[in-house]
């Protein structure tokens, strides 16, 4: 999922702002040469007058017309900068003002004749926003490819934990084509939560929406919007997200209180992205059999038949860190 309706039309409102500002700037600093520098108003106001001058003689065709007026001009626009430089100011102190000459400040370049293609100024402002939307900018900026460490494992437990990295980096590099999910499993501080945050880092980097939930925070939020009668609007923009970003994270399953709604609710989290091939990643402490026993088959079932299973296994790697750096 891209980028909203709202947000673009948020990103789009700070080009305008943008644009207001430096065209103001524009022309203060206009105003404050024709204060300061002598004769320079006088010289910018009769450019017009030159161009009419020549005008009659461009209209009845006389040859050399064109030529010598852009002399005439050219001469004119000297006279002006060194009036502007002989006053100390630098030679473009009156040219038009971007924040980004890429594209002027519209945040689209020109490309392939009409075509418009994105600038990477609104690229990075559409980043921002989707890192915002996330919930976890904090968090891949500790937890991603690049701090990825195999020193904590060892035996069987490195290599699976080996296989399950391999997985995400070709989760990541498949991502535009492939609907894939993935089911992380096994015990406290293993590196289930860490590596669904290097997941998310690429993912968004490559300008795709992802949102990540802890089991709990998501369904007590769902919880309190399902059951406040007031305003359904909100509850509305949540499943919306749930159901229509391109990566949702739920982390730490089974950590919430399961009741009937919870599984009821997962369930139709995990169906819906399912019918929209919408990729979703999980991770829980959570055996399978506990989790069929907790969430009822059909939930099993949708998770082992619909998404890559990884187990995780070893030592606490958080707590060994801990240790490590105290």
């Amino acid at each position: 999922m891209a980028l909203n309706q709202l947000q673009y039309e948020t990103i789009m409102k700070t080009y305008q702002e943008t644009r207001e500002r430096n065209r103001h700037e524009g022309e203060r600093r206009l105003q404050e040469v024709y204060e300061r520098v002598e004769h320079y108003q006088e010289l910018d106001a009769s450019t017009g007058s030159i161009s009419a001058a020549f005008a009659e003689d461009m209209i009845a065709g006389v040859e050399g017309t064109r030529e010598r007026l852009h002399q005439t001009l050219e001469q004119h626009r000297r006279q002006k900068h060194d009036l502007l430089t002989a006053a100390g100011y630098p030679a473009d102190y009156l040219a038009p003002i971007y924040s980004c000459p890429h594209c002027q400040d519209t945040g689209y370049l020109p490309h392939d004749g009409n075509a418009r293609a994105k600038c990477h100024c609104f690229r990075r402002r559409e980043l921002a926003l989707l890192y915002e939307q996330s919930n976890i900018q904090n968090m891949i900026e500790n937890e991603n490819f690049n701090t990825l460490s195999y020193e904590y494992y060892e035996g069987e437990d490195l290599a699976r934990f080996k296989r399950a990295v391999e997985i995400c980096r070709n989760f990541v590099q498949n991502f535009k084509q492939d609907y894939h999910n993935l089911f992380f499993y096994g015990t406290v501080g293993t590196g289930k939560s860490f590596l669904s945050g290097c997941i998310a880092g690429e993912v968004l980097k490559c300008g795709y929406s992802v949102i990540y939930f802890s089991a709990v925070g998501l369904f007590d939020t769902l919880a309190r919007l399902t059951f406040d009668t007031r305003d359904k609007s909100e509850l509305s923009a949540l499943y919306e997200d749930l159901y229509g970003c391109d990566l949702v994270i739920i982390d730490d399953l089974g950590t919430e209180l399961t009741n009937s709604f919870v599984t009821s609710q997962l369930f139709s989290c995990l169906n819906e992205r399912h019918l929209r091939r919408k990729a979703t990643i999980i991770s829980t402490n959570l055996g399978l059999e506990e989790l069929r026993d907790r969430y009822s088959d059909r939930v099993f079932s949708r998770i082992t038949s619909n998404y890559q299973v990884c187990k995780l296994t070893g030592p606490d790697v958080r707590m060994l860190r801990k240790r490590k750096n105290n």
